[in-house]
């Protein structure tokens, strides 16, 4: 069985060698839906009963790792030396730093990496993170999948 959560953050960025306009400094209401597979809970009682997971838990902890994190973040790559100095002339300006430019593949992948040992630990019912999506635009959107680097 899988299920879906899906949650939205707002956050800043720039793709600096982008040959059009995300080469500029501006921001993206994203969206980003976390995946997982495993078996239907048939403890019975348990408050979980019938669930993969309670989506609530699966928020909490996208909500805690990732969303929080990015959200009215300026989502910097490291190298683009231009931006991260001027951000690190605002004090106490919210700034993520990543180690590739912050297109929506990259900024899914890493979300999946930070979020898989999270939610692979949580249950004893095969739960698996399979596919986390970020939506840049309501029309655009990149999918890092279990097995796909």
């Amino acid at each position: 069985m899988r299920i879906t959560r899906r949650l939205e953050f707002d956050a800043g960025h720039r793709i600096p060698n982008h040959s059009s306009q995300c080469r500029h400094l501006h921001g993206h209401r994203y969206a980003i839906e976390v995946t997982l597979s495993g078996r239907v809970i048939a403890t019975a009682g348990a408050a979980d009963q019938g669930m993969v997971m309670d989506f609530s838990a699966v928020k909490a902890i996208t909500q805690q790792h990732v969303a929080e994190p990015w959200d009215h973040a300026f989502l910097a790559w490291r190298q683009d030396e231009a931006v991260v100095a001027f951000l690190a002339g605002m004090p106490g300006h919210k700034t993520v730093l990543f180690d590739a430019p912050p297109t929506a593949e990259h900024l899914a992948q890493t979300a999946f990496d930070v979020l898989e040992p999270l939610f692979q630990s949580q249950y004893g019912n095969g739960l698996q993170l399979e596919r986390v999506r970020i939506f840049e635009t309501p029309n655009c959107w990149a999918d890092a999948l279990r097995g796909q680097a």
